[in-house]
């Protein structure tokens, strides 16, 4: 590829298929399986869906500075144009840096292994089975968003219609029939005492671990319609259904089972649905989770190599893993890529350890994302076709719980966070290497 030739996606993306990605890549498993968490930490019905709603409230907000910085700055690669336009190129580095060693292709990986653990619910699988499936997942979906983007994103839609019209029917099968298998109800426990501040934001951080993703969308700005007007929409209308289909869900979890068996159950949504309909019913919702986590696996897939193909495109990666697919005119050696490294995350990690370090690294990124608002709203020239409602009080509000949600992460999980902070300023030297 001749240095002067500039690599050109293909605009396939409209506002329905980049909604159902915001929705389908934010809803994987973690609703289905983890709300034990926050009932752990907030032990009342009414805590537990104030932290959900508190929970999409801040991820509202920070979709709607995403969707300001994506409306100033339309091309692949999301938070890392923001971060590069906004601060320096070594900011952009270190947001890509950290996505392909930790943050995204632990995603990826976490989502898989999920899929893998789930099919074990109907074929007997060992741990290497898990892993086996999970890698199988992430290949298969490699090679499907290698064909190209419209296939990938419209796989992403059909998934993303499957789980929300799931959701739906669960909450319409507990609406119909939980009055009468929860006639003969467990006595209801005397009232917990209200939950610390502490414990109010480990529950918090749980549950924004379930909304995670939602600036994905913005990663394939160059291949998206009208980007300066479709990503805030999606944004704005994934966020808003995902917050509803979460507090919806929530309300079941807690109107059928006791609060102690929510939080020791390790798949709530099953658990209810077998109260509801049965052992069947339960069959049912973990095929929900399946193909819910695939959804969400194949959304993660399609995001993160646009950020890859940028950054080489923008000469902080090899300039060959910019060069779309000469048939399919796909990022493929990024998607490759990415699928290599998080196959051998599978293999070599823990579900535990592979999420772990996501939210404490992607939340420091997302507040230096929110403060660079201030600066570029000083900056000569800067004319956004979209600006974020309610700023300056919403980019502040969002800046100081992104700091409180790191801070909390470094006294909960002291070793893992820093394990996170040494590997993405590992990339420091790494970038004034390769830029000279």
């Amino acid at each position: 590829m001749g240095g002067d030739t500039v690599a050109v996606l293909t605009r396939s993306i409209g506002l329905f298929r980049a909604t159902a990605m915001v929705v389908g890549i934010i809803i994987g498993a973690s609703i289905f399986v983890q709300p034990s968490e926050i009932t752990r930490h907030v032990p009342t019905v009414s805590g537990i869906l104030v932290v959900w709603l508190l929970a999409g409230v801040l991820t509202f907000f920070g979709a709607l500075v995403c969707a300001e910085l994506a409306s100033a700055f339309p091309s692949t690669g999301g938070v890392y144009v923001f971060l590069k336009e906004t601060y320096s190129p070594a900011a952009g580095f270190l947001w890509g840096w950290a996505m392909f060693w930790s943050m995204h292709s632990g995603i990826v990986a976490a989502i898989a292994v999920v899929v893998g653990r789930y099919a074990g619910f109907f074929v007997p699988l060992g741990e290497g089975g898990v892993r086996a499936v999970a890698i199988g997942a992430i290949l298969v979906f490699s090679a499907i968003n290698v064909i190209g983007v419209r296939q990938g994103s419209a796989v992403q839609t059909f998934f993303t219609v499957a789980k929300v019209a799931a959701i739906i029917i669960l909450l319409v099968m507990v609406v119909l029939f939980a009055p009468h298998r929860t006639a003969v109800a467990h006595p209801p426990p005397s009232p917990p005492a209200p939950a610390p501040l502490h414990e109010v934001v480990l529950a918090m951080v749980a549950g924004l671990f379930a909304y995670g993703g939602w600036h994905m969308v913005t990663y394939a700005a160059e291949e998206t319609r009208q980007p300066q007007k479709t990503i805030p929409r999606a944004l704005m209308i994934g966020i808003a259904i995902v917050t509803l289909c979460y507090l919806g869900l929530n309300a079941a979890y807690v109107s059928v089972l006791p609060l102690d068996q929510v939080i020791h159950s390790q798949r709530v949504a099953a658990d209810v649905a077998t109260v509801v309909a049965g052992p069947r019913g339960g069959a049912a919702v973990s095929i929900v989770v399946i193909v819910s986590a695939i959804g969400a696996l194949g959304g993660v897939i399609l995001a993160g190599p646009r950020v890859y193909f940028a950054m080489a495109r923008d000469g902080l990666l090899f300039r060959w893993i910019g060069v779309p697919h000469p048939r399919f005119q796909t990022p493929h050696v990024a998607i490759i890529l990415q699928a290599v490294w998080a196959s051998v995350l599978v293999a070599t990690g823990s579900y535990r350890s592979l999420f772990t370090r996501v939210v404490y690294t992607e939340w420091i990124f997302f507040g230096l994302m929110a403060a660079g608002l201030f600066i570029l709203r000083r900056r000569p020239g800067y004319a956004p076709a979209y600006r974020t409602w309610g700023y300056p009080i919403v980019p502040l509000l969002f800046i100081v719980s992104s700091a409180l949600i790191v801070g909390n992460q470094i006294v909960a999980e002291p070793r893992e966070s820093m394990t996170g902070l040494l590997l993405v300023m590992a990339g420091l030297p790494v970038y004034y290497f390769w830029s000279k």
